[in-house]
């Protein structure tokens, strides 16, 4: 682990944590993405903490899920499923019925056809 001062590394594990908050909202935000965050969190770990990035990478929820994309095998192909779903149907009821510009309901559109692309060209893990 790279040597670093006291102050630094809880600057560490305080972003750490941060992008930790950050990934969980994703999992039920389907326009935050989850991985990125995760794969934050755990570099700030990495290099501040051996107990905070034993424990991200071992967590039940999204130990495995960093882990699999970490090693580039991807992901399972019921996450792909339930992403893309909850993504559209939560694009599809906010242009319905909450946002009244045309410009923003193109925006969030071509958002969700982004993340859709980006979903899919991810591997699937071979369960």
């Amino acid at each position: 682990m790279l040597r670093i001062n006291a102050v630094h590394r809880v600057v560490l594990i305080i972003t750490g944590t941060f992008f930790v908050g950050l990934g969980v909202l994703g999992i039920f935000l389907p326009l935050l993405p989850t991985t990125p965050f995760l794969l934050l969190a755990a570099a700030c770990y990495v290099r501040s903490s051996k107990r905070f990035y034993n424990w991200l990478l071992n967590n039940k929820w999204f130990g495995n899920y960093i882990k699999n994309y970490q090693d580039g095998k991807g992901i399972p192909l019921k996450v792909k499923v339930l992403s893309i779903s909850l993504l559209w149907v939560t694009i599809i009821f906010s242009a319905v019925f909450i946002v009244h510009n045309f410009f923003v309901r193109i925006i969030l559109i071509l958002i969700a056809i982004g993340v859709t692309i980006h979903i899919l060209s991810i591997r699937t893990l071979k369960q």
